[in-house]
């Protein structure tokens, strides 16, 4: 059997954190991953020594869900290498690879088909929250997984797809890894073409038939967001809906991918905009107005500069929103809103985030499909409503986000939404239930997969003894 030496500790005991900085947690240790064996030498390991297992990607769930306290935390970022298959448009990555390097890697004759809108996140950590991105035809990263090869916490190495092992498949894929490891998966790609950007101003309680008669209408919208007005004179009223259409007869350009350009300003602008009032209407402003001419699109401009390689609206880190203010910090939100009811679940928000004084600095909207893994956060077509939140960090900022937190997801509730589970963990558990009625018989499915339940994090350490009634 292992002993502890075998293990590749990049840190023993000490503490851990995610990007939201709240969440500082005692752990046993942090283990590097760099192949299969040392997540089945960091399983025995633990198993013999009454441990429990988290796995971390980049850290960016922001309610403890990569560690628990005095866990054996895996890093598998050095877990990262990959492959592509042409003729078969199958990449085979391994799960501590980032989307980051996966373009680079595949530019510029490939692109990938499902991404969030940044890519920072590793495949391993998007497929366990089943990460969606803005191309509104492709869905969610789990929709573009071909198949997966998933460690069980017994060291068994299984084969998972939607035909083979379907229930594990699906109990992996937005699982935050309580399941089993994510070794590597086959993800589809898709040729880099070329779009045409535009973007248009929308009054919100137009979005709905805007985005129906007109996007759903033409199949040849690729890639689709919306950004709703948070500056006071049009708070939550005005939207800008930015597009990315096919532009025949144009070849990709083989130009390196290079990072969004404009950032100092953008990080000035906002970070100014977090002191409320003017800022933010500076901010809306100079996303109406000034950005068009940093990236480069300007209306009169040739119709070259409107071009765009798929690779590119999808290649951006984000280093802008990375700016630490000290004694505060920014944390996401996202609600998964019925297409009906956008329009008034877009008033509620409206409504509570002025009665809660929330320092909103962003709000943005992608469409997500019908996803049928098995803790769905779209049961149908969905409009996902990204919110950018400021806080203080002390005890106050934190008891004044949390009571945000629970009205807004009453509110989703209200409107037959889910909100998005790798955020803060401040709502209830009967919050939990109503939003995920299968939330009992996902933790129960742990019994059959982790009978020993060695796998964990702060998500499931705190609501599965909620939600799952004890057995008499």
């Amino acid at each position: 059997g292992s002993t502890d030496g075998d293990l590749q500790w990049a840190q023993r005991g000490g503490r851990i954190n995610d990007v939201s900085c709240l969440n500082p947690t005692p752990i046993r240790g942090i283990v590097n991953v760099q192949d299969a064996d040392d997540v089945r030498r960091a399983l025995a390991f633990a198993s013999r020594s009454g441990l429990k297992v988290s796995i971390a990607g980049a850290r960016h769930s922001q309610g403890g869900h990569a560690f628990a306290a005095d866990a054996v935390v895996l890093d598998m970022r050095r877990f990262n290498r990959m492959s592509l298959n042409e003729a078969t448009r199958l990449l085979t990555v391994q799960s501590g690879a980032t989307w980051h390097d996966i373009q680079n890697f595949l530019h510029p004759r490939f692109a990938v088909k499902a991404m969030q809108s940044t890519d920072l996140f590793t495949v391993g950590g998007s497929i366990s929250v089943n990460a969606h991105g803005m191309d509104h035809q492709a869905g969610s990263v789990g929709g573009s997984v071909r198949s997966m090869h998933v460690m069980l916490p017994d060291g068994s190495v299984q084969t998972v797809s939607r035909t083979e092992q379907p229930e594990l498949f699906r109990l992996v894929v937005g699982g935050y890894g309580l399941f089993g490891i994510i070794l590597d998966a086959d993800i589809d790609v898709t040729e880099n073409v070329v779009y045409r950007s535009g973007r248009e101003t929308v009054d919100y309680r137009n979005f709905v038939t805007f985005f129906k008669d007109r996007i759903l209408r033409d199949p040849s919208y690729r890639l689709m967001y919306g950004h709703l007005s948070t500056s006071p004179g049009s708070f939550l009223k005005e939207m800008l809906v930015y597009t990315y259409k096919d532009a025949e007869g144009h070849q990709a350009p083989a130009a390196p991918l290079t990072e969004v350009s404009g950032i100092g300003l953008r990080r000035l602008v906002f970070n100014l905009s977090k002191f409320g009032g003017f800022p933010m209407r500076l901010k809306w402003w100079a996303e109406k107005n000034v950005e068009p001419l940093l990236e480069g699109c300007p209306a009169g401009r040739s119709e070259a500069g409107c071009l765009v390689s798929r690779n590119d609206p999808m290649h951006d880190s984000v280093p802008y929103l990375m700016n630490r203010l000290a004694g505060e910090t920014d944390i996401l939100h996202e609600y998964f809103v019925p297409i009906e009811q956008f329009t008034t679940f877009i008033d509620g928000l409206r409504r509570i985030s002025l009665a809660d004084h929330a320092n909103l600095l962003n709000a943005s909207v992608r469409v997500v499909h019908r996803e049928d893994n098995f803790l769905t956060y779209a049961p149908d077509d969905r409009f996902a409503v990204v919110l950018y939140l400021n806080q203080t960090t002390d005890a106050a900022g934190t008891a004044r986000m949390a009571m945000l937190t629970r009205d807004l997801i009453d509110l989703t509730a209200e409107v037959d939404g889910r909100f998005f589970l790798p955020y803060q963990l401040h709502y209830s558990g009967e919050q939990l239930r109503r939003s995920y009625p299968e939330i009992e018989h996902f933790f129960r499915a742990k019994d059959v997969y982790d009978p020993k339940h060695l796998l964990t994090n702060t998500f499931y350490e705190k609501y599965a003894p909620m939600v799952v009634k004890a057995r008499e």
